[in-house]
């Protein structure tokens, strides 16, 4: 959308405030909370009584204040709205929360369950420039902070580009290896066959993915041991966290997936050498030395809202042609290659399915960057249809107060049409916008464990 001057904003909230709409137009933008890049739509909606058939409330756009209806954009990512990706960052955080320590319908004594933190990693695709235990690297340098060599290959021209692009691309699938490995390795530590463990135990766990600065993704995950009907039931007392740490050990080296055949090399995609397991001891913050629950759960949620542009310098949209999305494009010569890799080997025949190139942006990794178990905790989608409960009590609330209550939703028939009219805010709109971004000072919790790049 083409932004108004900076007086023609000022003219606009003058109007409004002129004809006594002003409040109403505020209350619409803050409706957004915050949201930077709201989607915009016209068209019209008719609450019509199901038995009568009498139209009881009717909505247009241009009774809209905006004359727009402004959707939030719901986008995860930080780097296109902040405050979509702090509601989808707080909610995560209550997902991972509730299957730790209890809550949004899950009983308190699943903190009771043998649980870990475990972080998976990609292995070497060639020496990068790091920092070992915080010293020197190997390229003889002592790297800064932000250094923005960090990551990348001490010598790109040996660096295998095509075994980093599509490690991304079966990260997700090697994962789903991992599980099945992981209930064997459970089973046989039991004594019992594999069929026979779903009668005693389930494993459940909420992973995140998170990349590394050299452009590899890997995974930060909390595994839980459950009795059979999940969270609810307690687990055997031959399930301890010693016994699924090292079931997890031997899951991770045992797990692999194949990949393609490029030029007679036949690939196969294993988790790197570091591995790193820590039990979850207790639910709070206690001053010890234990991993907690809620740091824990501010470590997933924290990197449930970032992509590849935040550790590599890669854009965090798609790519429609690489020829002239990367003109001017503010990308590291390393997460340049990682694209143009992609793009090439999205050309093949043999890789179609892959769809490399529509992940380009996301250097071939194309799963959900925040999964869970069915049985671990609450939905996402369940906490946001308690929000829009929430927020609909408080909207009757506020027209009951004004002397216009709305229609029974259950004796109303819902008819509408709305067309997509485009995305952002005009500058009136951003100032209200504004208001309501979220503090970046605003976090629960901070970082456990980072991986070293030591590969």
């Amino acid at each position: 959308m083409r932004p108004e001057a900076p007086n023609g904003a000022i003219r606009r909230l003058a109007a409004l405030a002129l004809h006594g709409d002003l409040s109403t137009y505020a209350h619409q933008i803050q409706r957004l909370g915050g949201c930077e890049r709201p989607v915009r739509m016209e068209g019209h909606r008719l609450d019509v009584h199901a038995a009568t058939g009498e139209i009881v409330r009717e909505v247009a756009d241009s009774d809209l204040p905006a004359g727009q209806l402004l959707i939030r954009c719901n986008n995860r990512r930080a780097t296109r709205c902040a405050a979509c990706a702090e509601v989808y960052r707080k909610d995560t955080y209550h997902l991972v929360t509730a299957g730790l320590s209890g809550g949004k319908g899950i009983g308190a004594s699943v903190a009771a369950h043998p649980r870990v933190f475990a972080t998976f990693t990609a292995p070497s695709f060639g020496p990068v420039h790091n920092r070992p235990g915080g010293g020197r690297c190997r390229c003889g340098r002592l790297h800064p902070d932000g250094d923005p060599a960090l990551g990348t290959p001490l010598k790109p021209d040996r660096y295998d580009y095509r075994a980093a692009v599509l490690w991304n691309a079966h990260a997700g699938a090697l994962w789903a290896r991992f599980t099945t490995y992981l209930r064997q390795q459970l089973a046989s530590r039991a004594g019992i066959r594999r069929s026979e463990l779903r009668d005693c135990l389930k494993v459940s766990y909420a992973k995140v993915a998170e990349y590394q600065r050299r452009g590899a993704v890997h995974f930060h995950a909390v595994i839980r041991l459950d009795g059979p009907d999940g969270a609810e039931d307690t687990p055997p007392t031959w399930a301890t966290t010693e016994l699924l740490t090292d079931a997890i050990r031997s899951a991770a080296r045992l797990a692999e997936t194949p990949g393609p055949v490029l030029d007679d090399h036949a690939h196969t995609f294993r988790f790197g050498e570091q591995l790193d397991i820590r039990p979850i001891r207790s639910a709070d913050f206690t001053g010890a030395t234990d991993l907690t629950s809620r740091a824990v759960a501010a470590y997933i949620a924290k990197y449930a809202t970032k992509g590849a542009e935040s550790a590599t310098g890669t854009l965090d949209r798609p790519i429609r042609n690489p020829i002239t999305d990367l003109i001017g494009a503010e990308v590291t010569d390393h997460a340049r290659q990682l694209i143009l890799t992609c793009w090439h080997l999205g050309a093949l025949p043999e890789l179609e399915d892959l769809r490399l190139r529509k992940w380009a942006h996301m250097l071939g990794f194309r799963g959900h960057f925040s999964t869970k178990s069915r049985a671990y905790s609450v939905t996402l989608g369940a906490l946001r249809q308690e929000r829009a409960d929430h927020n609909e009590a408080l909207t009757r609330e506020r027209a009951a107060a004004a002397g216009d209550p709305l229609p029974d939703p259950d004796t109303v028939l819902i008819l509408s049409h709305w067309r997509f009219a485009g995305t952002g805010l005009t500058a009136a709109e951003t100032l209200f916008a504004a208001s309501r971004r979220p503090d970046d000072s605003d976090t629960e919790g901070g970082s456990t464990w980072t991986a070293d790049e030591t590969n």
